[in-house]
This record gives C-alpha cells, structure tokens and sequence, in this order.
C-alpha cells in the first residue's frame, strides 16, 4: 500500500505546469513459503543425502531474511522543479533510479512535478506541504527560513558554485567585476537573492547594477544583446547553445566559492524516525543514480533524454550528454573530495550566510546548522557500488547515444 507523507494527509495534491509519472509502485511482499515437511513421503534415495536439506533449507532462510528487509510498504515522494520545467538534462539522478528500479527497490514512488516558474516555489511548495523535496538555490532556501518557513536542506547537490553569468558574445565585459552599473537579465525577479551575493563576493555593489525581469526569454535577450548579461548555470551552457543562443560565459566555479542548490525538506520530518528513513532510502537511490552515471554516463543520458520526446526537436544527443556532464561535474565534487555526495561545507555556507545577512536578505544571521544537516549523508552514501556499476556497465545504448562521445575536459 502507499503511504502518504504526513504533511499530505487529508488534503489533495495541489500540480503546476507539467506531471510525469514516476516509477511503477512496488507489489506487496510475497509470503516466503517454507520448505515440505511431509512424514508421509517414502524413502529415496535422496533421503539418505541429508547434506542436501540443511542446504536447501539455509537458501530459504535467506531468502526470507531478504525479503523481510524489503520495505513493507511504498512511500509517495513528491520532488518539484526550480526551473518550471523538467525538459532537462540536470535530474538524471533521479530519473535514473526512477528507470532502473531503484528507488522502487528502496520502496520508494518518486514523482518529478514541473512546478511554477516562481523563485520560491521548491521551498514554498514543501513548507505548504504541496511537495516533499524541493531544489531551492541557496538564496532561496535561506530567505525561505528567514521568513519562518520551516524547511532544512539534506543534501548538498552541488558543493561550488553553479551559477554563471552569460553576456553577449561581442561584448566588452570580460570579467565579473565588470558587471557594475550593468543590466543583468532575469527570469523572475526573486533570482536577485541568488546574484547579489555573488556581486558582493566579488565587490560590487548590488545597487549599482539594474535587473530586468524577461521571462522565459532571458536567455534571448543575452543573445540578442537586449541586456548587458543574464544568469546562467552549469548545464545551461549546452541547452543555451543547443537552441542556437550564442553567449560567452563568465564561469562561476573559477571565481566563487559560495554553495549552490539544495535538496530541501520539511524541518519537521527530521523529528520523526520514519520520515528519516525515507529520505536517507531517497538519498541512497540518488547515490545509486550518481554512480550509474558516473560509471556509464551515456547510459544515464539517454534514459534521461528519453523521457522528453520533444526534447529532440531542441538538443541532440551529443549536446544532451554534453549538458549532462557539465553538470554532473559539480554534483560529484564532496564526493571527489572524499566526504560522499551531498555534504555541506560548514565553511562556505558561513560565509555565505554573513554576506546575505549583510545584504539584509536574512533579518537574522543564521547559523549552518538552521540551514542543513549531513547527518542523514552516511546511511544515504551506503550502498552496493559493485552492482550499481555492473547495471551500468551492461546498458545496452541505443544507435543514438552509442554515436556520442564522452567529453575528458570533466570529471564526474
């Protein structure tokens, strides 16, 4: 049976944009059936092999022992977008498990929702209990907690900084001091609390530059030279030039050391026992998806890409691996770093949080530990590598991807 998370208990699930399914929802636990131990049977030969039965009747204990590990029941997890869109490259670590029955082993129904195309939604949507995890930039999830919303990252997607800024490909700005006294195009104007700390983090004053809020046509109006630059992420940089949108790039990692987006859940669930179990099962079929993809990342871009039939109209393979990569690189850095993925690093969130207090983001100045836990990131990162790496490396690539190339400028 499912069980429903309880924040949604009694009230319906509220749906922006776009719902894709998510895996199949796992069967009940089959009733483990003991070994025949019928008096009335005539001797045989076999009988007088008695090595046989302790054999076969250690097999049935352990396949019970199994199956009594197995999740008893199937938990609906709920994730929402940053993006208002799922039409992308950067969830492979969650559509991978969701392909692969990983999560579905874990005893887990995971759902991806689009959302709204709104700052605030991924925690918003958690703390109103209309989802269970969000993906919230870090300006996000702290003006979320600022503001009393009682939401708490559990997993450091990316320990650097994704965040880029693009500008025009003939214009004259060559670093990112030089964004000073410049318009800086936006999709929604609540993505100022993601760049004013990085002008801050590079001395400029955030007053001095003027945000013009595009919609979804932000990036065009960078290529266009409408504006004098546009955030970007890592990921978007093949997307961007997959649509035919030329920009250059002036790359957050080789400047900034401030963290990126989080995975973010209700403070409330690390209260109760059950809830945490669940997520560190979550946490484990994201690893699991990591590693596939680390293992195999043309495996991990066509299950992905497969998902979205109109995504090739806009991105051919190549440049959806490319995409994947790109990304893909700075999810994998605390891992690289030895600290398994999803660790926060007290050190740059510090540093953070007093900037945007600074800024007069946060009333408060918070504290990490308001901010994240990684105490859910040991269970999370424990998992069968071996196996993982042998499902990837058996995928059978389609004719499309099989063509690819793997970019060696980036690691995973």
């Amino acid at each position: 049976m499912k069980t429903p998370t309880h924040h949604q208990a009694g009230r319906r699930r509220s749906r922006w944009v776009t719902v894709v399914a998510a895996s199949t929802v796992l069967a009940m636990l089959l009733v483990a059936c003991g070994a025949d131990d019928d008096a009335d049977e005539p001797d045989t030969e076999e009988a007088a092999e008695p090595e046989d039965e302790p054999d076969e009747a250690v097999e049935d204990e352990v396949d019970e022992a199994e199956e009594d590990d197995e999740p008893a029941e199937v938990v609906e997890i709920t994730w929402i977008s940053p993006r208002g869109s799922l039409e992308v490259m950067d969830d492979y670590n969650l559509w991978v498990p969701i392909e692969m029955g990983y999560f579905e082993e874990l005893g887990l129904d995971v759902e991806l929702i689009a959302g709204p195309q709104e700052a605030t939604a991924p925690s918003r949507f958690v703390a109103e209990g209309q989802a269970d995890v969000g993906y919230p930039s870090p300006g996000v999830l702290t003006s979320s907690i600022d503001a009393g919303m009682p939401v708490v990252s559990i997993f450091g997607m990316m320990a650097g900084q994704t965040f880029n800024f693009a500008v025009p490909t003939d214009s004259d700005i060559t670093s990112p001091e030089d964004l000073e006294g410049k318009e800086i195009s936006v999709a929604d104007a609540g993505w100022q609390v993601i760049i004013d700390p990085m002008l801050i983090e590079i001395g400029i004053d955030p007053d001095s530059v003027e945000y013009v809020e595009a919609g979804a046509q932000w990036g065009q109006a960078v290529s266009l030279g409408q504006v004098d630059a546009g955030l970007g992420w890592e990921g978007l940089r093949a997307q961007w030039e997959a649509q035919g949108l030329e920009v250059d790039w002036l790359v957050g990692q080789d400047w900034s050391e401030h963290p990126s987006n989080v995975y973010n859940i209700h403070a409330e669930e690390l209260d109760d026992p059950e809830r945490v179990d669940v997520w560190e099962r979550f946490i484990k079929g994201m690893v699991m998806g990591f590693e596939f993809a680390r293992a195999n990342p043309q495996a991990a871009a066509q299950l992905t890409y497969r998902q979205f039939p109109d995504l090739s109209a806009s991105m051919e393979p190549q440049l959806a691996l490319d995409s994947l990569i790109e990304l893909g690189s700075l999810y994998g850095l605390s891992d690289k770093q030895g600290d398994g993925w999803g660790y926060h690093y007290e050190d740059g969130w510090s540093d953070y949080l007093s900037i945007i207090h600074d800024l007069g983001q946060t009333e408060e100045l918070l504290d990490p530990g308001q901010v994240y836990t990684n105490d859910l990131l040991t269970a999370g990162n424990d998992i069968d590598l071996d196996r993982v790496r042998a499902d990837a490396e058996a995928f059978e690539l389609d004719e499309d991807f099989a063509g690819t190339t793997v970019r060696t400028d980036l690691e995973l």
